[in-house]
């Protein structure tokens, strides 16, 4: 800032970015605005003029919502906490046995006290702001890692870019949801239509489209909404319970949910899952249910989480919309793992739901003829979970001029004419060819996804195209393109071959849970992949690993130990992964590795809280905690063992100190380790 600059400057500059962000918080969460907008604009120009002619810019200023320049590609944000899934319920009776799991885990006589809030069917996001300043939104991604969209994030006018209020805290991360509402969906389809491109499928489709775009301006030109409900890391400040993390929400401007209620007892909580679904229609966003949560969060952390969710919580899923569709063919596809799957095409198409279905699965031979489905009948289409479609049951047959014949099993696939099979016991019907086309090309597509290698340009399409030119007939083909490969063929010019050879060439560094799931192996998901990665020190580690060793994991089934028993069991599986490793120049780290099982940590079981100014960086004293085998969480609770204490530390301290919890330095920490001593459970 140029040195002329006075402090009476400074000032106005502040009051204005102050007046407009309460402004637009009126207007944009609350919707009681107080001025009109030709006075929010008079002020918002005024504001424009004093920091392009003194070129002081604040970092919540209004002015910095739009105008970045369009990014080359999103940027990779990891989770200082993972962002879960919620298990869900499809019945009063569920919320009730949810409800029995979580006294039994506590010990619990009386009844427990819960929140209930509508859930939201948008994109989840978090906010993580560092001394009241929004530093990085981020999406859910694979709940570990998630995508930089701060530069979209900041168009929504809702998103408060400064913590306002009374307690700011020294960094916290938020947790909520991006949503379109059904007014403006209905109106961007319009708009779409009228241009001649494809409309959106669903509200949450739009509004995920709209934050993953590399330009600013295209996300700023749509109207989206937040709503926040939870939170990761935290620290500086502590709360008690959920209810009053929201009411700090509501206190420092964001917006939070359109209702919540609290219950004590299951059966308040059935009553107030049924006050949600009635007013369901009234919403002006679309919901699919209704999301039950411990309130109390030293509760919720005794109870933690399991493999993919958090324990303390479930949504209740609302009945599924239904609509009569008519069933034109019935024809079947190919999965990766050689599963043909019947499905039904409609003519024509239905929505269910604001959703057009074109198409539902029809899960198995076996279903179809316990339905006695066939072409040309009229059947109930519905979508579970408000997501997928499937056919109910069959309304009218068709009888004009005659029914339609059975569905009949296929005896030969019908994307590489072998001969299928179908095991005793077993509904499936698969096709068991090494080469069949549609399960090589599923492979590569899955190899090569989001999930798991992240090539960006070798989707669906690309890797038809590659595949029917010879290019690619497994995935360690990709790692045998070249540009010039690529140039001779249709769809790929200069920059576009250059494209995908340079998100190969970036494919080549990964970690070892991405490559697990990138494989395929049967029945090991993306959840999956993280825990063997979390217990296995590396790829080779698991090269001689046995059923036995898998199920000595916690959260590890049958099947899982039996499917990755039996690929690492294959020596040519492990020939493949060697040729990957050794002649492609692939390179896996594990930054998820913690520890051998058979050597517990120092600091194994115990929970550790870090509060004041510490020697190191508090993420860094994180990593070592739980390297160790502890668990570092964020606020004092009753189930902490220890307050690891800084200087200037403040609330967590006191709080402590009520709960009887022992406070160690820094140094003592690393003593401990040092030591190996493993000092008893206070709780």
């Amino acid at each position: 800032m140029p040195s002329g600059t006075t402090r009476d400057i400074k000032e106005q500059i502040a009051r204005l970015v102050k007046d407009l962000n309460y402004h637009s918080y009126r207007y944009h969460v609350l919707d009681t605005p107080i001025i009109s907008d030709a006075e929010y604009d008079r002020q918002f120009r005024q504001l424009q003029k004093l920091e392009e002619q003194y070129r002081y810019v604040l970092p919540d200023s209004p002015t910095q919502r739009v105008g970045a320049a369009p990014q080359e590609k999103f940027e990779k944000v990891r989770h200082a906490e993972p962002m879960l899934s919620l298990d869900n319920a499809f019945s009063h009776d569920e919320v009730r046995d949810f409800d029995g799991r979580i006294s039994k885990l506590l010990g619990a006589d009386g009844e427990i006290e819960y929140t209930v809030e509508p859930k939201y069917d948008g994109l989840a996001l978090e906010l993580s702001y560092r001394k009241g300043v929004l530093v990085t939104a981020s999406t859910r991604g694979d709940g570990y890692e998630g995508e930089d969209v701060t530069l979209n994030i900041k168009t929504i006018r809702s998103v408060p870019l400064k913590i306002e209020g009374a307690q700011v805290p020294d960094e916290i991360d938020i947790r909520g949801e991006v949503y379109m509402d059904l007014a403006e969906f209905e109106k961007l389809n319009k708009e779409r239509e009228k241009k001649g491109d494809p409309a959106f499928a669903n509200p949450r489709n739009a509004a995920a489209g709209s934050i993953r775009q590399l330009d600013p301006s295209i996300t700023a030109g749509r109207k989206l909404f937040l709503a926040c409900y939870g939170m990761g890391r935290l620290g500086g400040i502590s709360f008690e319970s959920h209810s009053e993390f929201i009411a700090w929400l509501k206190e420092s401007r964001f917006p939070t949910p359109a209702r919540l209620k609290i219950a004590k007892g299951v059966d308040k909580v059935i009553a107030a899952i049924a006050e949600i679904e009635k007013g369901r229609q009234g919403f002006p966003f679309e919901t699919d249910g209704a999301v039950v949560k411990v309130n109390d969060l030293g509760l919720q952390q005794k109870l933690g989480t399991k493999t993919r969710e958090p324990r303390w919580a479930i949504a209740y899923k609302f009945p599924a919309h239904q609509e009569n569709a008519r069933i034109d063919k019935i024809r079947w596809s190919v999965g990766r793992t050689g599963v043909i799957t019947p499905f039904a095409i409609f003519k024509p198409s239905v929505k269910i739901g604001g959703v057009t279905v074109t198409r539902s699965t029809l899960h198995n031979w076996d279903e179809i003829r316990r339905k006695d489905i066939r072409e040309g009948d009229t059947v109930v289409v519905e979508r579970a979970g408000d997501v997928i479609p499937h056919v109910v049951s069959v309304v009218i047959r068709d009888e004009k001029p005659h029914r339609g014949e059975e569905v009949q099993i296929p005896d030969t696939c019908p994307a590489c004419g072998s001969k299928v099979t179908r095991e005793g016991g077993e509904v499936a019907v698969k096709c068991t060819s090494l080469h069949c086309p549609a399960q090589i090309q599923e492979k590569i597509i899955h190899f090569a996804s989001r999930g798991g290698m992240d090539i960006e340009g070798l989707g669906e399409k690309n890797v038809e195209l590659l595949y029917s030119r010879g290019l690619l007939r497994h995935f360690e083909d990709i790692y045998k393109l070249r540009k010039d490969d690529l140039i001779a063929l249709p769809r790929f010019a200069e920059k576009s071959a250059q494209n995908l050879i340079d998100a190969i060439e970036r494919s080549k560094k990964t970690n070892l849970a991405r490559f697990l799931y990138a494989l395929g192996i049967i029945h090991v998901g993306e959840f999956a992949a993280k825990l063997l990665a979390k217990n296995f020190e590396g790829l080779e580690e698991l090269y001689h690993v046995s059923r036995e060793d898998i199920l000595n994991i916690k959260q590890m089934g049958e099947k899982i130990a039996a499917s990755v028993a039996t690929f690492f069991g294959d020596k040519k599986n492990l020939e493949l992964l060697d040729v990957m490793i050794k002649e492609h120049g692939l390179t896996i780290s594990n930054p998820d590795y913690q520890r051998k099982r058979n050597a517990p940590g120092a600091l194994e079981g115990l929970t550790f809280v870090i509060t004041g100014t510490m020697p190191k960086p508090r993420k860094e004293i994180e990593g070592l905690i739980e390297s160790h085998g502890g668990h570092a969480a964020s606020s004092v609770s009753a189930v902490t063992d220890y307050l690891v204490v800084g200087e200037d530390a403040g609330s967590k301290l006191r709080k402590a100190k009520d709960l009887g919890v022992t406070t160690v330095t820094y140094e003592e920490l690393l003593k401990m380790i040092e030591k190996g001593d493993k000092a008893p459970r206070l709780f």
